[in-house]
């Protein structure tokens, strides 16, 4: 079983649907059949926007994300994929980051 804030490895797919590519995944619901998560990337912006929560090498709760250098949560990259494609689990977020993570999808898709 999965839970919220795990950050699993999951083929996650292009915009246009033509491709996919194995990337980190941070896990925002997990249904019976599939999981919705959200796009991690190492490509970390200058000036991160919005949409984006950046998790810096020294933030004192990088080591459990499992991640292996800084990265970048795109909470605007959500995608709803069969759990049959999980590859394995990498780590989790902490209390800290769910929080900022939380605070910012709130802002995000209150309607």
């Amino acid at each position: 079983m999965l839970v919220k804030g795990k950050i699993v490895l999951i083929p996650f797919p292009f915009t246009d649907l033509t491709t996919s590519k194995l990337r980190p995944t941070l896990i925002l619901l997990e249904r019976r059949k599939d999981v919705v998560g959200v796009f991690i990337s190492s490509r970390v912006p200058e000036e991160p926007s919005q949409t984006e929560v950046v998790v810096e090498e020294d933030h004192p709760e990088f080591r459990q994300t499992g991640l292996k250098k800084s990265s970048v949560i795109r909470l605007d990259k959500v995608a709803t994929i069969s759990k049959d494609l999980l590859v394995g689990e990498i780590g989790e977020v902490g209390p800290s980051l769910k929080k900022t993570i939380n605070e910012r999808l709130r802002e995000l898709y209150s309607l």
